[in-house]
């Protein structure tokens, strides 16, 4: 999109007639402002008010039914498109839907421009389209970031996920590690991600902010991309919407850094309000933005905080968190042996910190990840009986187990699971991980 600044002594005479406008620039303008706005669909913001949730649901519908029918007799990604996601954003769905959108920008661009051929510029319209991408990209930043400073995005790696062999982790899975890993690099992440929204938010900081936004996206596009985080949709379309507030500013940017030339204070946003109503609504706007987007989204991940940081230790005795080895496994009164090449025979049990536990072997009535099932443990309140569930949620346990301790580094399950009998005798491994140690050198005398 070009648009060229003029020289004019005021900021309201820049807004009267402020954009000088190629046709080229015209018609990238008429697309962007289409795509974007389907994008970043500023009806969202109706789900914070209560009752009118439905409000963004239902203008998704016709875009929704849109997708699939171009999909079928179009684009056909898949023959069946996958809308659900299971947590990825990269699904075919959401590849059909950019190709949708992308295809209603274009025709909907050359329809506008058709009949609006000698139209010179869209101050309005490009005034509205800047502020509802600054406002989106500081939402989402702010609520990314502030989650990161908590250290809540990624945890530290769990004695399941240390007893894991390295090799046996997808790509997204080490890099979440990394991440979590470090408290203070991921809260620091989390800081520049704050800063982005709060400097995008308010007017005369707003090019630095999307400045910010820029190298902030881009590092998490590279990470996406890098790592095969299946974000790579959503992240590349925060970058580029940094990127184009910071071509809007492009003039200015190129004067001040590379010619070395003073530059006139930006207008991009100001957008004068005459009527008290609009100073007071624009007010009352930002602030009813800044409590929903920054203070209630803070205040529900502090919430978060303390609850995942509250000591469960008590709830889950007599078990000790630890990693056991399974000495004695009985299945249906079948004694059987430990073997290397058994994927089904149990060979360590892990019981973690939080109520989460895993095996080491291949039981597909668990969540196998990584090589593991994983399941969540509760024990009752006499530590008598332990029920397995497969998530927290699940009403019905997928295996009950009465607990003995005849030993403090042991612990003998009998039970079912499955409609299997099993008895199992567990011995607690003084294994230690030096990861969790989370070792730092200021000086270093050789490579670790």
């Amino acid at each position: 999109m070009i648009f060229r600044s003029l020289p004019h002594p005021s900021p309201d005479a820049m807004h009267q007639d402020s954009l000088a406008v190629s046709k080229f620039g015209l018609i990238s303008f008429r697309f962007a402002f289409i795509y974007f706005l389907i994008y970043f669909n500023p009806l969202i913001y109706f789900n914070a008010v209560p009752g009118l949730y439905w409000i963004p649901q239902l203008a998704i519908l016709p875009f929704d039914a849109l997708t699939f029918f171009l999909n079928d007799h179009l684009f056909q990604i898949r023959p069946q498109l996958n809308q659900m996601g299971g947590g990825s954003g990269d699904t075919s769905f959401a590849w059909a839907q950019v190709a949708t959108f992308l295809t209603i920008a274009g025709v909907g661009a050359l329809i506008w421009s058709v009949l609006e051929w000698k139209k010179r510029n869209y101050l309005t319209l490009h005034y509205w389209l800047c502020l509802i991408l600054r406002y989106s990209l500081a939402g989402i930043a702010f609520s990314y970031g502030i989650l990161k400073v908590f250290a809540m995005q990624m945890y530290f790696p769990n004695l399941s996920q240390l007893a894991t062999p390295l090799g046996d982790y997808l790509p997204m899975r080490l890099s979440w590690m990394f991440i979590g890993y470090s408290e203070p690099y991921q809260i620091f992440s989390g800081v520049a991600e704050v800063m982005v929204a709060l400097l995008l938010i308010w007017r005369r900081t707003a090019l630095l902010g999307a400045l910010m936004a820029v190298g902030v996206f881009a590092n998490v596009v590279m990470l996406n991309l890098s790592f095969d985080i299946p974000v790579k949709i959503y992240s590349i379309h925060l970058l580029i919407a940094s990127m184009f507030l910071v071509w809007q500013e492009r003039e200015r940017l190129f004067a001040f850094f590379i010619l070395n030339k003073s530059v006139l204070p930006a207008t991009l946003y100001e957008k004068k309000m005459v009527e008290r109503w609009q100073k007071t609504g624009r007010f009352v706007l930002k602030v009813a933005f800044f409590l929903s987007s920054f203070c209630y989204t803070t205040y529900n991940y502090y919430n978060y905080f303390v609850q995942y940081h509250t000591d469960v230790s008590k709830v889950l005795e007599p078990i000790q968190p630890g990693i056991y080895h399974v000495e004695l496994f009985v299945k249906n009164g079948d004694t059987i042996p430990e073997s290397l090449v058994d994927s089904l025979r149990w060979r360590d049990v892990i019981f973690d910190y939080n109520g989460a536990g895993s095996l080491a072997a291949n039981d597909s009535s668990l969540r196998m990840r990584y090589g593991r099932a994983y399941f969540n443990y509760l024990p009752d309140s006499l530590g008598k009986q332990v029920e397995w569930r497969v998530m927290n949620w699940d009403s019905l346990p997928a295996a009950t187990f009465a607990m003995d301790f005849p030993s403090e580094d042991r612990m003998i399950l009998s039970g079912e699971k499955g409609g299997d009998s099993l008895h199992l005798v567990l011995k607690k491994l003084k294994r230690h991980f030096p990861l969790t140690e989370r070792q730092f050198h200021w000086i270093s005398e050789s490579n670790r």
